[in-house]
């Protein structure tokens, strides 16, 4: 297998790690104690359960701090855009962290990559309660901690490999993260919005930081000590290793392929999340409909996620990975119709259902990417993620401006299912 610390020429013929070689997608699962036996195996693990703790505590933070951010600029501003922005911004600086600083995840041991990490945005979001602090400086502090965010992601996903071996249990472990992702947020806008009734927003942002101190006491103190990953380059320029690597991914077939096919779909499934609110004013639907629109994908994802991750096997999983990332743009076909709230909400349960084809997926991944890279992978993962599903909002909005909401919905499942067969056919040809 050519690694990224020297000259490769990827292509179709390119040599795999040996856990890949096979051309049936359910192979290659690997083996780890207590493999199969579901997402309780999962919580057996005591250092799962400390990052899974962590996960809470700075994902809840991480929520609690946008809606407070929010609110306050607003109330300084007046300004819906500037309050807008402390939402975008959490998103817009994702590429240019995974970009950049993707090689930390591998040069450095993970314990203090991640514990370094979550001080770090302790120590941005504790700046933002500053009196008198510009509304410049607060979208600034909001940006760099947006961009220590891929580096941290990226690092705990490597590490859950490094926790729960490379089979089952890593790809069960991932699916626990998401769906704790996609929790948080739910309860985090209610948290989030009951605190503000209670405190001022300064006060939500000091809970928040306690909240990124909570998690790395839990990383620092329940996780083992892992040196830095085995041929990580340690010895180049930050920058440059990084970009170096990116290259190298992208060249690779196979893993350019799953990349895609992690990204591709949910740029084009946001569009009616992120259209609801002048789609529920096309209904004519007050603050309850809206609501509804917005929770539907979250709760669509998250039980699917629990329903494959515990009644399915690798196997199935593996062979379900490919149609179901097609069939999850079909929903928004519906939105041609221009549903009623029940029919919308119908289309968007299964629209996030759809998200359950990344268990599959995350093993593939796992397989295809050499263990030293494997850090600086998943950051370049999760940044793409993010940012694809950023300026897929953005587009939508966009198309907006000239189409109807549902017409535009529409168009994105139409071009959506295009991108993403051709996608899944190119990441089926370099499974064999």
């Amino acid at each position: 297998m050519p690694t990224p610390s020297g000259p490769v020429n990827p292509g179709p013929t390119d040599a795999r790690p040996p856990a890949e070689q096979s051309s049936d997608p359910g192979e290659g699962t690997g083996g780890h104690p207590g493999e199969g036996t579901g997402y309780r195996a999962v919580f057996a693990v005591k250092e799962f359960r400390a990052v899974f703790a962590a996960h809470l505590m700075s994902m809840l933070g991480e929520v609690v701090c946008a809606i407070a951010l929010s609110v306050l600029i607003y109330r300084l501003t007046g300004s819906p855009l500037m309050s807008a922005l402390a939402f975008a911004l959490a998103l817009l600086p994702y590429m240019i962290g995974g970009t950049l600083l993707s090689a930390v995840a591998d040069r450095y041991p993970a314990r203090r990559v991640l514990v370094v990490c979550d001080l770090l945005s302790a120590l941005c979001t504790a700046a933002m309660v500053v009196p008198g602090m510009p509304v410049a400086a607060l979208l600034a502090l909001r940006c760099v901690a947006a961009a220590i965010s891929p580096v941290f992601s990226g690092t705990r996903a490597a590490t859950l490999g490094d926790i729960l071996g490379e089979g089952d249990l890593f790809v069960l472990g991932r699916s626990v993260i998401r769906i704790t992702a996609q929790s948080a947020q739910l309860a985090g806008f209610a948290v989030g919005g009951l605190l503000l009734t209670a405190v001022a927003p300064r006060a939500v942002l000091v809970i928040t930081a306690v909240a990124f101190l909570g998690s790395a006491l839990v990383l620092r103190l329940g996780t083992r000590r892992r040196p830095a990953r085995e041929g990580a380059g340690s010895g180049g320029a930050l920058l440059g290793e990084s970009l170096r690597v990116i290259r190298w991914l992208f060249a690779h077939r196979r893993i350019r392929a799953l990349l895609l096919l992690s990204w591709v779909p949910p740029m084009f499934v946001v569009a009616p999340e992120a259209l609801a609110t002048p789609y529920a004013d096309d209904l004519g639907l007050g603050p309850a409909g809206l609501g509804l629109l917005m929770i539907a994908m979250p709760v669509g994802a998250i039980a699917s996620e629990v329903v494959v991750g515990s009644r399915l096997s690798p196997r199935a999983r593996a062979a379900l990975t490919l149609p179901v990332a097609v069939l999850a743009m079909l929903p928004a076909l519906g939105y041609l119709f221009r549903p009623s709230l029940p029919w919308a909400l119908l289309c968007l349960l299964l629209a996030g259902c759809g998200s359950s084809y990344t268990l599959g997926l995350d093993q593939w991944f796992i397989a295809a990417v050499p263990e030293e890279v494997r850090g600086r992978a998943m950051t370049v993962l999760t940044a793409g993620l993010m940012t694809t599903q950023g300026l897929g909002m953005a587009l939508a909005g966009a198309a907006a401006e000239f189409a109807p909401v549902h017409q535009v919905v529409a168009g994105a499942g139409v071009l959506g299912t295009a991108c993403v067969v051709l996608v899944a056919a190119e990441a089926r040809r370099t499974a064999r």
